[in-house]
């Protein structure tokens, strides 16, 4: 198996209105969606937007939810005031902010909001290197 990620696929409550809140963050939409999904072409993957219903069933699981899942989604920035203006984007699209941009243990600086439906997104700088795909021009 080559190692890569090459969708994210968030189970939502409202496909429509999330469709919004990642617009809203500048989240470039394809045109290979409908009324039920949507994706989003990042630099390195897609994001995808699926009824939370739909996909627990797609997937065979329940759907119950209702705790936190162990995984965060990251986004990190060049400066710690990109990690700030960030998070202000985010609590501007609608997203609840769920620890303020501060200096943290490893020497980097991050904060935490949760989109609509509560998915964590670290947003962080790290000054030692770049983490994850460079950005296309």
């Amino acid at each position: 198996m080559k190692p890569r990620i090459s969708m994210i696929t968030l189970g939502v409550e409202d496909v429509q209105a999330s469709v919004w809140f990642y617009q809203a963050l500048g989240f470039p939409k394809t045109d290979f969606d409908s009324d039920d999904v949507a994706f989003f072409s990042l630099n390195g993957t897609w994001l995808g937007l699926y009824g939370r219903e739909d996909l627990a069933e797609d997937a065979g699981v329940p759907s119950d939810g209702g705790r936190f899942s162990g995984v965060t989604l990251a986004h990190n920035v060049e400066s710690d005031a990109l990690v700030d203006e960030t998070l202000q984007q985010a609590v501007d699209a609608g997203a609840k902010l769920v620890k303020p941009g501060q200096k943290v243990f490893w020497g980097g600086y991050s904060g935490y909001f949760a989109d609509p439906d509560g998915y964590l997104w670290e947003v962080a700088h790290n000054p030692f290197t770049w983490i994850g795909p460079k950005d296309e021009d």
